[in-house]
């Protein structure tokens, strides 16, 4: 008799949901464009900017409320991406001002970036795969804390935070 696979255990999940005013910002522009282009005609062209630019929005704005960032056993996940946990080297959460200058000045041009302006909490994680050129991970998390302890990886040392 086969045996199963074993089943990696989730240690952490989160979902980057855009929150209320998102949505509604999203179908209220829509409205307003489909308004003005009602304004302008007759018939059918009439109402047809309502039938494809609200759904439109909704579609729109649940795409961006896809991205997950998970940790298992055997590997970080951030949206699609995903990376083993045996190379990670470190991981420190960011304030808004280190988020700032790591997003800004001190952005490698090779690293890995996942950041939803909604989502205030942000983490970098150091790699240490030889075949691989990026550096880190930054990418947003609702819960930085709890991610950390999941990741169970040691802070920085200061010349890798530099």
């Amino acid at each position: 008799m086969p045996t199963r696979p074993a089943v990696d255990t989730l240690t952490y999940r989160e979902r980057w949901t855009v929150p209320w005013w998102g949505w509604v910002g999203a179908v209220a522009v829509c409205l307003l464009l489909a308004a003005e282009i009602h304004l302008g005609y007759s018939g059918v062209r009439s109402w047809l900017p309502y039938v494809v630019l609200v759904p439109l929005a909704v579609v729109s704005v649940g795409a961006l409320s896809r991205i997950t960032v998970s940790v298992d056993d055997d590997e970080l996940r951030v949206d699609d991406a995903h990376i083993p946990r045996r190379f990670l080297l470190a991981a420190e959460a960011l304030d808004a001002e280190a988020r700032r200058e790591a997003l800004g000045p001190e952005l490698d041009p090779v690293a890995f970036v996942v950041h939803r302006p909604w989502v205030r909490g942000t983490v970098r994680v150091y790699l240490d795969d030889p075949d691989d050129p990026t550096p880190y991970w930054i990418f947003s998390s609702r819960r930085p804390e709890k991610l950390l302890a999941a990741l169970d990886l040691p802070l920085p040392a200061p010349e890798e935070a530099a």
